[in-house]
């Protein structure tokens, strides 16, 4: 019998798309997905930061920074959504001024 290790998540079907990840402590990057292993190590390129602010690390700013061709390390990995098809939208909960 071997004990062959899978990946939980299927990465195939995005591979050469955009792909938007999450990393441990905050950190939030997009980019090309060009590889991975079974252990959820990442390849992107043309990969972007996403800053987040000075005064509240846990909300991102517009502001961006280039980094290229990079590896996200499978342990840092929180969420690995595809680019295409999500949109940010209003919140829902907000109650308007005159109520």
């Amino acid at each position: 019998m071997s004990a062959r290790k899978e990946t939980v998540l299927d990465l195939a079907k995005f591979i050469d798309k955009g792909v938007q990840v999450k990393l441990t402590g905050g950190r939030q990057v997009t980019g090309t997905l060009k590889g991975y292993d079974q252990l959820l190590n990442l390849v992107l390129d043309e990969a972007v930061e996403f800053l987040r602010d000075p005064d509240d690390p846990l909300k991102t700013t517009d502001q961006t920074r280039s980094l290229g061709l990079i590896v996200c390390r499978g342990t840092a990995v929180m969420l690995v959504s595809p680019t295409d098809g999500t949109d940010e939208i209003a919140n829902p909960f907000i109650q308007p001024d005159g109520a």
